[in-house]
């Protein structure tokens, strides 16, 4: 009996170098592994893992959730935010959970570490899947200051603040967070409809643990900036040799999730390919909430 429990529920706080890493494995052991990684910096997996998780084992995965060191119950005060650190944390899941190659979920600034670790540790992975994820992240900031200034147009003040943002050092966490923060004033991370089941959805993961443990370490950026040089990438031709590698590759993205233009999701497309590409309508930035539905058929159908 404590065997089978193991298989289907399993917890565990990962030391790795003295530090506790939070991290939960949800469904059977013998099922493919999928590992999520959530955005940020300054995030965790606490959404992800209190709407979806559970639903994505039962559908026969092995599905695998933390919290980067120094971000969300990962808590670390020498946390340094680097992409070093960041793998250490992924290849210590692996020993942890005792798995040799796993399923990349990796969404928005997860994205960015799902990818170079995917390229530097190919040997692990089985699919990388971009979920809402960063790729080309200059390009991102320049489609947000881009809209922001078409609908601020008439608005001097706002478009005084936008210059600003223009002449900020592009390389700085200050430049990232006010380029979001418009991005918010814009509606980009919200679906145009709520529909009953994203609201459920929402409703649910926020009267629940997850909800009281989404906890948010603000200086993260700040320290990502400061010490890790490898920042504000474009990974497109990270993402082709990936491909070259033999890796799957495949991308799910919100139609309405205006932090990415057109011109981006289309030459992402061309580098996974038509078939492995999907856009889902009435959906924006995370679309494991707002069409969850959708969402599943495509894992299902790409990671099966």
């Amino acid at each position: 009996m404590k065997s089978l429990l193991f298989l289907l529920f399993s917890l565990f706080l990962i030391t790795t170098d003295a530090q506790n890493i939070y991290s939960k494995a949800y469904g059977n052991q013998q099922n493919p592994a999928v590992i999520f990684i959530h955005g940020g910096p300054s995030g965790n997996a606490t959404l992800f893992e209190g709407t979806t998780a559970q639903k994505l084992a039962d559908k026969g995965f092995y599905v695998i959730v933390y919290d980067r060191r120094g971000e969300g119950r990962s808590k670390d005060e020498n946390a340094i935010m680097t992409f070093k650190e960041s793998f250490e944390d992924l290849n210590q899941l692996y020993n942890t959970y005792h798995i040799k190659k796993a399923h990349i979920l990796a969404h928005s600034f997860g994205g960015i570490i799902g990818t170079l670790f995917t390229n530097e540790f190919p040997e692990k992975v089985q699919t990388l899947t971009l979920v809402g994820a960063l790729f080309t992240q200059q390009k991102t900031y320049d489609h947000i200051l881009k809209q922001a200034k078409e609908h601020f147009k008439n608005d001097a003040a706002q478009l005084q603040e936008i210059s600003e943002i223009e002449n900020l050092d592009k390389n700085s966490a200050g430049y990232r967070k006010r380029c979001y923060e418009i991005a918010s004033k814009l509606n980009f991370f919200n679906m145009p409809h709520p529909t009953p089941e994203s609201k459920n959805l929402r409703a649910e993961y926020e009267a629940s643990e997850f909800y009281r443990n989404n906890i948010r370490n603000h200086n993260s950026p700040i320290k990502f900036y400061q010490n890790e040089p490898l920042n504000n990438l474009d990974n497109t031709s990270v993402l082709k040799e990936i491909k070259r590698k033999g890796i799957p590759l495949f991308a799910v993205y919100g139609k309405h999730d205006g932090i990415f233009s057109e011109k981006q999701l289309n030459n992402l497309k061309n580098i996974v390919g038509k078939k492995n590409f999907k856009l889902i309508d009435n959906c924006s930035h995370y679309l494991f909430v707002d069409q969850q539905d959708e969402f599943f058929k495509f894992i299902e159908l790409t990671l099966k």
